[in-house]
């Protein structure tokens, strides 16, 4: 498996979910193949849900049996940056942070970063960006306290 968040290397494109490594590839680079991925979704979601009056509005089926994916796609293409981990664990930049929520089918965001890169300040107006890129997009995003005071998004798709 590669990289998370390098495509075009065996096993192709993923998503950066805040959980792995930076991407080693040039940003340009980077940038255009996450925006050929959510044109793919987007497409998917047209194809798939006809029955919907905006189908763009709609998760697709494949985005609610996978939502970290489909969840750190959508805040990726919309130019927000994914935090990341070196090979120890430990945070090397700020940015969001998708992992599977408590419940099935859904997700929680976090706004995470290097120790005492000020990220915890920056989350509530951060996260409120990312539910603002989600919402239109058909995931349900509500804005958490949880332990030690931290802010997270729990999300699912809309009903």
């Amino acid at each position: 498996m590669t990289a998370e968040g390098d495509a075009g290397r065996p096993g192709g494109f993923a998503a950066a979910t805040g959980d792995g490594p930076a991407s080693s590839l040039p940003q340009e680079v980077r940038a255009a193949e996450v925006r050929v991925a959510f044109g793919g979704l987007a497409q998917i979601r047209r194809l798939t849900n006809t029955g919907a009056p905006d189908p763009a509005a709609v998760p697709a089926e494949w985005e609610r049996n996978q939502p970290v994916r489909a969840v750190a796609l959508a805040l990726e293409a919309a130019g927000l940056p994914p935090s990341a981990v070196d090979g120890e664990g430990r945070r090397t930049a700020t940015g969001f942070r998708v992992a599977g929520g408590e419940r099935p089918g859904t997700v929680r965001v976090e706004w995470l970063g290097p120790h005492g890169s000020g990220a915890a300040q920056d989350e509530e107006r951060q996260l409120t960006a990312c539910a603002a890129v989600l919402t239109p997009l058909g995931w349900e995003a509500l804005l958490y306290r949880g332990p030690r005071r931290r802010r997270f998004l729990e999300v699912e798709p809309a009903l």
